[in-house]
């Protein structure tokens, strides 16, 4: 089989395979195509993939491969000059964007995105969007450490003691969970908001105290994603953030809703009753934001309050990200590489056809149909 990796896009700096994965599927005996230039944002050079096994060559060479990974989807153009009989596997955010699935059926491609892969299991090891929430919750927390005009930690010196700062986090998602983990070591107090009470216990036991509303619905359909409340809950809710908001210093935002827009819990009158020097960080920009002011890859201050939209952030880890990403990728790839080099889509596979977003003109997915009938 060969097997084609793009470059992405000039403002995403992962790539969909290292040379070390690359090296795997040589092994394995397959053809591996690499754009030029695919690595270089994640500090891997051409000749890297070249000593793993691989082919450097032009993005119009790539794209003949019949099996294309990537990150992001290629764009509508680029799409539907491919042929109907290739298979494009990525993460692509098909619950975020409907002309995407439109391209994908337009030009016959079979489409797959890792990102909607049902959450069972035997598929934690092909998981992109619990990798990707763990660089988003590590890295948010850095962030919020370098531009707090205080330290996380306690500390006692002949100067006096500094209260250790506290902060609010809003999901216990992946990405909630790993922000936790590193604001603790690094000596914060910390708070957490999630609607599902199943993550209370993990809460505290990475040292976070869980703040709890009570009448939260929860779906066990859900598979483990939070869902949508009644306006009663939402009320309570945003009081009680409310309370515990203007009392921090620092709240990261995590709360999605698959499919949907995020969830506003921050309201204007919540940030404008935040201390001078405070920070919010929203993981959820991308889909509408938690915090009512955020402004997607934008981060400015409103009545002395921080604001950073910032969904992105896997793409400032590139090369750790693309080892992960790849990872989950090469796991993927098992369900449809055959022991003698050929490619089969097995629509019987339950992971198969939760992650196929189109196939030879029709929509796979039930996820990705529910979603384009709302």
């Amino acid at each position: 089989m060969t097997i084609g990796i793009l470059k992405e896009i000039a403002t995403e700096k992962r790539v969909a395979l290292l040379p070390e994965a690359v090296g795997e599927l040589v092994k394995q005996g397959h053809e591996v195509l690499v754009e030029t230039g695919a690595g270089t944002s994640a500090w891997v050079s051409d000749s890297d993939y070249q000593k793993a096994g691989a082919t450097v060559v032009p993005r119009d060479k790539v794209k003949q491969a019949p099996l294309l990974l990537g990150i992001h989807a290629p764009d509508a153009v680029e799409m539907a000059a491919l042929k109907g009989e290739q298979v494009f596997v990525g993460a692509v955010n098909p619950l975020g964007d409907k002309a995407l699935a439109d391209a994908a059926v337009k030009a016959g491609l079979s489409l797959f995105s890792l990102d909607i892969i049902p959450r069972t299991t035997r598929a934690q090891a092909m998981d992109v969007l619990s990798s990707m929430a763990t660089v988003s919750g590590y890295k948010a927390v850095l962030t919020a450490a370098s531009l707090l005009p205080r330290f996380f930690p306690m500390f006692m010196s002949a100067a006096g003691t500094i209260k250790p700062a506290k902060m609010l986090i809003l999901g216990a998602g992946v990405a909630g969970l790993q922000a936790i983990a590193t604001a603790r070591k690094l000596g914060a107090v910390v708070e957490v908001f999630d609607v599902r009470s199943a993550v209370k216990e993990e809460v505290k036991s990475l040292g976070g105290k869980f703040i709890e509303v009570e009448g939260a619905r929860e779906d066990a359909a859900a598979g483990g994603y939070a869902v949508e409340q009644t306006e009663e809950f939402k009320q309570k809710q945003r009081q009680l953030i409310h309370e515990r908001a203007s009392a921090a210093d620092v709240v990261i935002a995590t709360a999605q809703i698959p499919g949907r827009k995020a969830p506003v819990l921050i309201t204007r009158a919540t940030v404008e009753a935040m201390r001078p020097g405070s920070l919010i960080i929203d993981l959820a920009a991308s889909t509408g934001g938690n915090c009512e002011l955020t402004k997607n890859n934008e981060t400015y201050v409103h009545q002395e309050v921080t604001i950073m939209g910032k969904s992105d952030f896997p793409s400032e880890m590139p090369t750790d990200a693309s080892r992960m990403y790849g990872r989950n990728m090469l796991n993927f790839l098992k369900l449809m590489l055959q022991k003698d080099g050929s490619l089969k889509l097995d629509f019987a596979d339950d992971l198969i056809t939760g992650t196929c977003v189109a196939h030879q003109g029709e929509i796979v997915s039930e996820r990705v149909k529910q979603f384009l009938v709302q």
